[in-house]
């Protein structure tokens, strides 16, 4: 790899991509069991579930602003590196991005700064409706940059003009299945992560035998609860993206037609996915196995609240369990994409064709060190601010909390 600019460059990209959707999907997941519990508290003036809001808030809005850093790379690097994409197809290719940019991201943005600063400043329901702006956009934000990679696995909705791609049909880009079945893929992965984390630290703390009891019994059944209903949707969504899949992917005899095709297109060449794809794809499916197994487990435990209380090999169990959707979703981005190989759009432009024009291995190598370096402080840096607040508990949550009054200065005696 050390003197191949094309394998530096995609190992960058795998680096800055596959960090960056660590962070989306706890971001996803979190927001969403952030504006259900707001739901609650609004409705039923629950003290309980507005201290739960503050919290699981508090880590919710530290994930998603150092994600913010990640995502701002990972946009960096495609300019950097894969000029050739955005000179083929980027009036194709960009489109989604540019909506996810402007209608969605911005407008994410602003409304999670309302929600952030907007505490006991505005309106119960409207503060209510902020985070379910939040929420919804960020869902609109995942669509649109699936949409974008989707057309990379099944182009649709174009044709080649001298070299390059034209939109002609928006509807079948934004209706794309690789797309479409791959949001709520993703959407049930958000939500089985979160459900995951919630429910680790809740474990955590009822481990330690917390004062909180009840804070973390109820975070805790939120977590399982959220575990249970998604585990299958994953599942489901996972498999029926499997009728969309490359015939290079999947072997047989739509492999070797597919294989004969492209030679005779584009020359001789290895046409079929890369081993490490089928690895990852084992590796995914035992992930998934286990977080079905733990869901099951969870279900059983589900109706006996003072289990979830006292059973403290239940709370090893799902402490150990948090890092399980992480792995199945690394695993599956790497099947998706490394089995796309050699192509950067299936069928219609090569990885290789798709790199910048006079990249040299030096300057990737360069580039990639600096990126490696950064995202690994900006992985480290999360990890250690979601442990230290978490750790912290309820009494700990600054989000929303009134700044400290400081005491008047005494009043000076008039001298004579």
């Amino acid at each position: 790899m050390g003197g191949d600019p094309l394998m530096l460059a995609r190992v960058q990209f795998a680096l800055t991509a596959g960090t960056h959707f660590l962070f989306v999907a706890l971001t996803l997941g979190l927001a969403t069991l952030v504006a259900l519990t707001q739901t609650r508290a609004t409705v039923s003036g629950s003290a309980v579930h507005a201290r739960m809001v503050r919290f699981w808030g508090q880590l919710y809005v530290i994930n998603y602003a150092v994600g913010i850093v990640t995502g701002l790379v990972m946009e960096f690097q495609f300019g950097l590196n894969w000029s050739g994409l955005s000179r083929v197809s980027g009036s194709v290719f960009g489109a989604p991005l540019a909506l996810e940019t402007i209608t969605a991201f911005f407008v994410e943005s602003t409304f999670l700064g309302l929600w952030i600063f907007g505490w006991d400043r505005l309106n119960r329901w409207v503060h209510l409706a902020l985070i379910w702006v939040v929420t919804l956009t960020a869902y609109l934000s995942a669509y649109f940059v699936l949409v974008a990679n989707g057309w990379l696995q099944r182009p649709v909705g174009f044709e080649m003009v001298d070299g390059t791609a034209r939109l002609t049909d928006a509807g079948a880009l934004l209706t794309n299945p690789t797309a479409v079945l791959a949001f709520f893929h993703v959407l049930f992965g958000g939500l089985l992560t979160a459900g995951f984390f919630m429910a680790g630290v809740s474990g955590f703390h009822l481990l330690r035998r917390t004062a909180e009891v009840e804070f973390f019994r109820r975070s805790m059944r939120i977590g399982l609860l959220t575990v249970i209903v998604s585990v299958m949707p994953v599942v489901v969504f996972g498999g029926m993206q499997f009728r969309y899949t490359q015939p290079t992917k999947t072997g047989g005899d739509r492999a070797a037609a597919a294989v004969a095709d492209f030679t005779a297109r584009f020359g001789p060449g290895e046409y079929l996915a890369p081993s490490t794809a089928h690895v990852a794809e084992g590796l995914m499916v035992s992930m998934w196995s286990l977080m079905v197994l733990v869901a099951m487990v969870a279900l059983v435990k589900f109706p006996f609240g003072r289990w979830l209380v006292r059973g403290r090999v239940f709370h090893v169990l799902m402490i150990a369990a948090v890092p399980l959707p992480y792995v199945a979703m690394i695993a599956g981005w790497v099947f998706r994409e490394v089995g796309r190989q050699p192509w950067m759009v299936y069928g219609v432009l090569k990885t290789e064709d798709a790199l910048s024009p006079g990249v040299g291995a030096g300057t990737v190598a360069v580039s990639f060190a600096a990126f490696a370096v950064l995202f690994a402080a900006l992985f480290a840096v999360n990890a250690w601010l979601l442990a230290r607040f978490a750790r912290r508990g309820p009494e700990g949550a600054g989000l929303g909390a009134a700044p400290p009054v400081e005491p008047a200065a005494p009043a000076l005696s008039p001298t004579f």
